[in-house]
C-alpha cells in the first residue's frame, strides 16, 4: 500500500532569507511531517501587508538557489519580491507545487492588535487565505535590546501545526509567542484582537514638503483577553483571522444587483 503524501507547506517571512526564525520555523514544518519549500524575501520586507512589489530584471522576477543550514535537502529561495508577492505566486504554481499550507514567520517582533493590517508577515498568510490556503503567522515577542529565544518560537509553532491543519480552508491563525525561555511560556490561548498594536505611529510634525513621525511602543494598557495582553502575561496567543470579509450589503442605501 502506498504511503499517503505529506501536506505541501511554503514556509516564508518578512525578515528575509538570512533570518534564524525562518530556518527554525522550515524545521518545525519537516520534524512535523510536512514536505516543506521556502521562498522568502532576498533582503529585509518587514511592513509590506500585502502588497505585490517584486524586482525585475527584463520582466523576469529574480530567484535564487539557496541552502539553509542543518535542511539541506529542503529546497529554498530567496526572491526579489515582498512575502505577499511570493505567497501569491506560490498558490498558483510558482515554486514547482500548489501548497496545501502556508506558514510565515518567525517574525522578529510582535504583531498584534488591528495593526496586524500592516504587517508583511501576516500579509503573506492573509492573501494565501484568500484562495482557501490554511495559514499561519509567527511572531515572537522581541522588543529593543532583547535577545531573541527563536527557539521558543519554534516549540509553540510545533503545538500550532496539528491544529492548523484540521481549520476550514482560508482561515489564519495569527500566533505571538513570548520572548522567554521556553520553559517560561505560560501555555497557548485564545485571543482577539487588541485595539491597538504594540507600537504607535505618531505625526510629530507637518509641512508643505514633508511629514515628520515617530514609532515607538505605545504603552497604552491592552484589554483582557487581548492578544497583546496574554503576550504581556507571558503566554502565546492565537487569534484567528479571515481575508477581505464584505459587510452586510443592507447598510447600503442602493438596491441589489440582478
Amino acid at each position: 500500500m502506498s504511503e499517503e503524501p505529506r501536506p505541501a507547506v511554503l514556509v516564508t517571512n518578512d525578515d528575509g532569507i538570512d533570518s534564524e526564525g525562518l530556518r527554525l520555523l522550515a524545521e518545525a514544518a519537516v520534524q512535523a511531517g510536512l514536505a516543506a519549500v521556502v521562498a522568502a524575501p532576498a533582503t529585509q520586507a518587514s511592513g509590506s501587508s500585502a502588497a505585490m512589489t517584486a524586482t525585475s530584471a527584463d520582466g523576469r522576477i529574480v530567484v535564487q538557489r539557496r541552502k539553509l543550514a542543518g535542511l539541506e535537502e529542503v529546497a529554498a529561495y530567496a526572491v526579489e519580491a515582498v512575502p505577499a508577492f511570493i505567497a501569491f505566486t506560490a498558490t498558483r504554481g510558482a515554486f514547482g507545487f500548489i501548497p496545501d499550507l502556508v506558514l510565515s514567520g518567525i517574525n522578529r517582533g510582535p504583531n498584534t492588535g488591528r495593526a496586524v493590517l500592516h504587517s508583511g508577515t501576516v500579509g503573506a498568510a492573509m492573501t494565501a487565505a484568500t484562495v482557501g490556503v490554511r495559514a499561519a503567522a509567527f511572531s515572537l515577542d522581541v522588543r529593543s535590546g532583547g535577545e531573541p529565544q527563536w527557539q521558543t518560537g519554534a516549540a509553540v509553532a510545533a503545538q500550532i501545526l496539528p491544529a492548523l491543519r484540521d481549520l476550514p480552508p482560508g482561515v489564519v491563525l495569527n500566533v505571538n509567542i513570548p520572548n522567554v525561555p521556553p520553559d517560561q511560556v505560560r501555555g497557548i490561548r485564545r485571543a482577539h484582537l487588541a485595539e491597538f498594536g504594540a507600537v504607535q505611529v505618531t505625526v510629530v510634525a507637518t509641512a508643505e514638503d514633508h511629514l515628520q513621525v515617530t514609532m515607538a511602543e505605545s504603552g497604552q494598557q491592552p484589554e483582557a483577553g487581548s492578544d497583546s495582553a496574554l503576550l504581556a502575561g507571558g503566554y502565546a496567543s492565537v487569534t484567528p483571522l479571515r481575508p477581505v470579509c464584505e459587510a452586510p450589503q443592507s447598510w447600503l442605501p442602493w438596491p441589489a444587483g440582478a
